[in-house]
């Protein structure tokens, strides 16, 4: 033993639970990673006041819960001790050897972002792209990183609000499907209900509350099915384990929506439960399917036979739902014990069981495939929106199987059409493709494709080159950001000129707007382009939103409100109003007042006042970034006082795009009695819209209740306010 101190929380476990599977020559270097990064953190303290040390710890639990290798297991210790300890990577590789010190600099390098200016987008594309290049260098470094997330988000009470929204909006779009992709399920389940429970905390309960109340009816149903199975397959000669699991709950709370959305009601989900049912060989897997449909009446359409067509994570199964006893519905999972323990730990198998190792490099080597083809495609790809929508329609999206005519499989995200597959197959194929055919039979090219499809391209004789009419999202031509990056870099490289006069038009019509004279002479780079021609051409051509340069070019925007060069309080005029009724400036009186029209605060919110030059006092959300400009001393305390005066508010609403949307959304404003004085949606290529909504309102506990209102109207993602906050 190697540790000669007493050990912090969840040590001994941990050297307790790698000993369980790997020998005790391979766990001493386990002893000497731990004893490192107990003396490395020393008295360093987290937010909820306990040592730091716990915190690798947990993470090294929760890669040992993956079986992984000691090098892995020392990585997870050690992960933060380069970035927080001041520890040099040379001692590392001095101390532990090239593998575990590559493995924590793997990690620590994900978390660094560049000195450059970066919007949130672009930095959370940087993370994104060094996180998928580590992987790609070796794999063991993200899942240190889906550790270290799942153990912070089982934490995230101690930080701010704005902080754990922020967190779990990531874990939701990115960590959780990831974990999903490299088969990791134990951890995909817990991030997506973590993260659930700090983005939707009402919806959270109420699932909860719901699931709860039957548990033990449950329970006591589940008990049931599993001994009538295990008789069934005992008396048919087949040796299974079977096991019943309630559903977690962000995936009834999905059930729940597509239910909702359909017009049924929660108590009309029974299979809230799945039974999982363990067998040797994959011919007993089809065997206790037979018996299993001989027994209760199997479900149209609910069958998927994941064993002979794999999930791209190589998830193998077969999965079935029938009508039980008491004619309620429930899943049965099938499969062998072998094919449980890949979906387990999905591509932490790799490092498993020496002697099996060829075959697992084999399986290792496909289910990584997809990470290969995304590398190369993001070397072409022109910016971070091209990257950021490759990640969440290519990689983190359900996929299908379809073949060339010679046999040969592709597989494409979900929603891709003959237009895609062409892309795939070749750049030039794609340019001139001008017909498709489908199981031998002619198809529009806006077609989605299905499993199984057999896909034949017919070809332009002459060079033509693609339609604009396939970037048009609404028409439905492409489903793959692979695709549409090709497309439009045909259309840059066709088009350029052109994209670089109307880029340039437009951002001198944004600076002529916002009153900005002069841009800084580094201002291209801090958006990641070369040169100012290739920044009017990313305008120009749409890959640098309106949206974001908007963003960017109010942060140059001359200080009206809330960075005044003098610090003068200015007195109200003689007759004037001296300020908004409802805000009291404390410890002065007699000054002009205005709301900020950055941020727009609200009866209700925590304010600010800043001291301007001309204006008065100008009232900000106590977390607009405007007001933090270094100039404390004209930062004056203030509050809200009685009012019955209207003020502005902007509300944003993500939601599924479907017919009734916007009337829905205005009845509920209306019943509210606040004016809807603004609107405008922006639709999304996954067939999402973004609904900008400006509002009169008296603020207070109503403008909640209405944001909450507005957050249970079918098929809503998402409400919130916006305005300039830090």
């Amino acid at each position: 033993m190697v540790v000669s101190r007493p050990l912090p929380a969840g040590g001994a476990e941990l050297l307790e639970e790698v000993a369980t599977y790997l020998p005790e020559d391979r766990v001493a270097l386990v002893e000497r990673a731990l004893e490192f990064a107990i003396q490395a953190h020393g008295e360093q303290k987290r937010r909820s006041g306990d040592p730091y040390i716990t915190h690798p710890i947990a993470v090294a639990r929760l890669v040992a819960s993956l079986h992984m290798d000691p090098p892995t297991l020392a990585a997870a210790l050690l992960h933060d001790v380069i970035e927080d300890c001041d520890v040099k990577p040379e001692t590392l590789h001095a101390k532990f050897g090239a593998d575990v010190a590559t493995l924590v600099e793997g990690a620590t390098k994900i978390d660094q972002l560049p000195d450059r200016a970066l919007d949130l987008a672009q930095a959370d594309a940087e993370t994104l792209r060094k996180m998928f290049l580590a992987m790609a260098e070796d794999v063991r470094v993200v899942i240190v990183k889906l550790a270290d997330r799942l153990h912070n988000m089982r934490t995230l009470e101690w930080l701010g609000e704005d902080r754990q929204r922020a967190l779990a909006r990531e874990t939701m779009d990115i960590y959780a499907p990831l974990a999903s992709r490299l088969g990791v399920w134990q951890y995909k389940w817990e991030l997506e209900d973590l993260a659930f429970r700090f983005l939707e905390p009402g919806e959270y309960r109420r699932v909860a509350t719901m699931v709860r109340a039957k548990r033990s009816e449950r329970e006591r149903y589940v008990r049931q099915l599993t001994q009538e199975i295990e008789q069934a397959l005992g008396a048919a000669g087949i040796n299974a384990d079977v096991d019943g699991r309630a559903k977690h709950l962000y995936s009834v709370y999905q059930k729940m929506q597509r239910y909702q959305a359909g017009g049924r009601s929660f108590d009309e989900i029974y299979d809230l439960l799945a039974v999982r049912v363990l067998v040797p060989t994959v011919a007993d897997c089809y065997n206790a399917l037979g018996i299993v449909h001989q027994k209760w009446r199997p479900i149209p359409g609910t069958f998927d036979d994941y064993i002979s067509s794999p999930k791209e994570s190589l998830y193998q199964s077969l999965h079935t739902s029938v009508l039980g006893p008491g004619m309620r519905t429930f899943e049965v999972q099938i499969r062998t014990f072998e094919m449980h323990q890949i979906s387990e730990y999905g591509v932490a198998a790799h490092w498993q069981y020496k002697e099996e190792r060829s075959k697992r490099d084999q399986q290792y080597e496909e289910r990584m495939a997809w990470l290969r083809h995304l590398l190369e495609w993001q070397q072409e790809a022109s910016g971070t929106d091209d990257f950021l929508e490759s990640i969440k329609t290519d990689v983190f999206r359900d996929q299908v199987f379809v073949y060339t005519p010679k046999g040969e499989v592709r597989v494409l995200p979900a929603g891709s059409t003959p237009i895609d597959f062409a892309y795939r197959i070749h750049t030039d194929l794609g340019h001139n493709t001008v017909g498709a055919k489908v199981n031998n039979r002619m198809v529009a090219l806006n077609t989605a494709l299905k499993n199984g499809d057999v896909i034949e391209i017919v070809r332009s004789r002459t060079a033509r080159g693609p339609s604009r009419d396939w970037l048009v999202p609404s028409l439905g031509f492409l489903g793959s950001s692979h695709s549409r990056q090709k497309v439009r870099q045909w259309f840059r490289r066709q088009h350029r000129d052109d994209n670089v006069d109307r880029g340039r038009e437009h951002l001198e019509r944004e600076l002529k707007r916002l009153g900005i004279r002069e841009l800084p002479a580094d201002f291209h780079r801090t958006l990641g382009f070369q040169d100012s021609k290739d920044l009017y051409a990313g305008i120009g051509s749409g890959d640098y939103s309106p949206q974001r340069l908007s963003n960017r070019l109010m942060e140059l925007a001359p200080p009206s409100e809330s960075a005044p060069t003098e610090v003068t309080p200015t007195p109200a005029k003689p007759g004037a109003t001296p300020g908004v009724k409802g805000v009291r400036v404390l410890g002065t009186s007699g000054l002009q007042v205005q709301i900020a029209r950055c941020c727009k605060p609200l009866p209700g919110d925590q304010i600010v006042g800043y001291i301007t030059r001309a204006r008065g006092v100008t009232v900000h959300r106590a977390d607009c970034r405007n007001v933090h400009t270094g100039h404390q001393e004209r930062i004056v305390d203030c509050d809200w006082g009685p009012s019955g005066d209207i003020y502005t508010a902007s509300v944003e609403v993500v939601a599924w795009d479907r017919v009734g949307l916007l009337r829905d959304l205005s009845t509920i404003i209306a019943s509210y009695r606040a004016n809807m004085v603004g609107v405008r949606t922006i639709e999304q290529d996954d067939r999402t819209t973004i609904v900008q909504i400006t509002l009169e309102t008296e603020g207070g506990p109503a403008f909640a209740r209405l944001l909450t209102h507005l957050d249970s109207v079918r098929g809503v993602i998402s409400v919130r306010r916006t305005g300039a906050v830090a």
